[in-house]
């Protein structure tokens, strides 16, 4: 089953889709629904109020935050993913997952740099900035969409697609980051 539901996920829908290929349902789910709150404008605002603490950081300083949450990561003690996970946004992003009926199985929203905003859950790193997520979306315009390759998932240890957004504030027009969701790849066959 998990072969015929991958490969079944090799097959190209259309204008969302930039590096994966996705089942006629998940495409359809993320036009219904996902494309519905991915702008939130307490998404926008929170973004934006990060921004403005985080748009002067070093590379080194986003290494050393990086670092810090993976070392958190399974911890008793964890300060930085507390404050990621308690954030008022984290809790719209854990609604809209309940809600889904377990086809979402992570969100998660990152700022200019990458760096986590706010997340449903546990993310295996801070830093999404060097990662696909980020760069196809962020740098490639308001309205841009990446659709990840489906793959086991280390933080939901589920087989999941991954969609990103470029998050834009819609009075300005700019990108201010991009959001991404991981939707169970076997929750659309």
């Amino acid at each position: 089953m998990l072969r015929s539901t991958l490969f079944a996920l090799s097959v190209l829908v259309a204008p969302v889709a930039n590096a994966a290929d996705v089942p006629p349902a998940m495409s359809q789910y993320i036009y219904d629904d996902l494309m519905t709150w991915i702008n939130d404008t307490r998404i926008v605002a929170a973004v934006t109020a990060q921004n403005s603490q985080t748009s002067r950081l070093s590379q080194d300083d986003i290494i050393a935050r990086d670092n810090a949450w993976r070392a958190e990561v399974g911890q008793s003690s964890t300060p930085m993913i507390d404050g990621v996970l308690n954030a008022p946004l984290s809790a719209f992003l854990r609604e809209h997952l309940e809600k889904s009926g377990g086809r979402i199985t992570e969100v998660f929203v990152m700022d200019g740099k990458g760096l986590n905003v706010a997340a449903s859950g546990v993310t295996s790193d801070y830093w999404q900035g060097d990662e696909a997520k980020f760069q196809e979306t962020y740098s490639k315009g308001a309205g841009s969409v990446f659709i990840d390759e489906v793959e086991l998932d280390e933080s939901t240890q589920t087989y999941q697609g991954q969609v990103s957004y470029a998050v834009t504030d819609p009075v300005s027009g700019a990108v201010v980051g991009a959001i991404t969701v991981g939707l169970d790849a076997g929750a659309f066959f």
